[in-house]
């Protein structure tokens, strides 16, 4: 087997192209850029995308995650791409721990115009869908908690990498959609006890869920 640390040389995102582009401020920071992951290593992380039944955020840990999306995911949470995020937002992450999901399905109810928790600092979002025709599931982010109200619309395709700064005013949410919609959600929290926190959630919604299918499949639920 290759050495970790040598296909991680390797890289899979483009950090310059993170470096290079423009910090947004309309309507609140972010930065979006298209094809964040190198062509060559696309196809190889989106069929390493794991089957994530059903709709919801999943913990990695509780996922079976092949090699290519696996070291996607360290890349992630590299200190490399943290710092490439400090530069562009000019905020200090040390000793900020980082909660990450993976979801692969929605449902029509979800996407409702939020903020995000106080809890956290900066999310970044990598979206893994090969091809996105559908006028629904597209991310706006808003001017006011009106959907209609945007100032960016976001096509969530493959490689498509959105990081924005967590505020009062940092609405957002999709038109909707229901169906596979695969995506890859970092936050940079707070403090080590909200990151906990939110793994267990994650994992114990996992479980049920799981434990649902179990019995959906059994004919007792």
């Amino acid at each position: 087997m290759m050495d970790l640390s040598l296909r991680l040389a390797e890289r899979a995102i483009d950090l310059a192209a993170l470096d290079a582009a423009p910090l947004q401020r309309e309507p609140f920071d972010h930065v979006v850029i298209e094809n964040f992951i190198a062509p060559r290593q696309l196809d190889a992380v989106l069929a390493a995308f794991t089957d994530v039944s059903g709709p919801g955020s999943h913990a990695p840990a509780s996922l079976h995650i092949g090699a290519p999306l696996a070291l996607l995911l360290a890349e992630l949470q590299s200190d490399t791409f943290r710092h490439a995020i400090e530069r562009k937002f000019a905020i200090d992450l040390a000793g900020r721990p980082t909660v990450t999901t993976i979801r692969g399905e929605i449902r029509g109810k979800d996407g409702a115009v939020h903020t995000d928790s106080r809890t956290k600092l900066i999310t970044a979002l990598l979206y893994l869908n090969r091809d996105w025709s559908s006028p629904g599931g597209r991310l706006r982010l808003l001017r006011s908690p009106d959907l209609n109200d945007f100032a960016v619309e976001i096509a969530p395709e493959a490689g498509t990498l959105l990081v924005f700064r967590r505020s009062e005013t940092s609405w957002h949410g999709h038109t909707p959609f229901a169906g596979p919609r695969r995506a890859i959600q970092m936050s940079f929290v707070t403090d080590p006890a909200t990151a906990m926190r939110e793994e267990r959630r994650h994992r114990l919604t996992a479980s049920l869920k799981r434990f649902a299918r179990g019995l959906s499949r059994t004919g007792r639920a």
